[in-house]
């Protein structure tokens, strides 16, 4: 076969989507005993691919689009809220589908939670693929006398403050 007509075969599998009877029988006797494939520098399925798609593929492969949206969530936290509301308020994690976000005092709280169905909209409509179905705005520095999954809520707090 001719150098042209090798550039026009390998052209036309590249680019036209079907193999040729040749390539498939130079992948066929690259074949070992075992049926694993061989590795060559420069065989079919080689070409060069850009690294932002190779990355994109690989975040799709594992399951990593959820966790990376969060984390992107997170970062882009004073984008959302804007920046005052930000300075006043720090999203901790999402775990089970909600945010947990520690805010500054309970009047910063309080207003927050008012806010909470327009805050949900908003990122779930950025943040489709972070999946955050509720926002829960805590006090700050409440203790927490939850211990463990199969707790109970208790009477209150009763008089440990003084």
């Amino acid at each position: 076969m001719s150098e042209g007509a090798e550039v026009y075969a390998r052209f036309k599998e590249v680019f036209g989507g079907k193999t040729t009877s040749l390539r498939r029988r130079l992948a066929a006797k690259a074949k070992d005993a075992e049926g694993t494939e061989l590795s060559e520098p420069f065989g079919f399925g080689r070409d060069p691919v850009a690294a932002g798609s190779a990355l994109a593929a690989l975040t799709r492969q594992f399951g990593w689009n959820g966790p990376l949206k969060q984390a992107e969530l997170m970062d882009a936290w004073p984008e959302i809220v804007g920046k005052e509301t930000a300075a006043h308020s720090t999203p901790l994690h999402i775990e089970d589908g909600v945010l947990l976000v520690q805010c500054d005092s309970t009047a910063w709280a309080t207003q927050l939670r008012g806010m909470q169905t327009m805050l949900l909209t908003n990122l779930t409509e950025r943040y489709a693929e972070a999946k955050v179905e509720r926002i829960r705005f805590l006090n700050p520095g409440a203790p927490s006398w939850k211990r463990g999954p199969r707790s109970v809520p208790g009477r209150g707090p009763r008089d440990t403050y003084g």
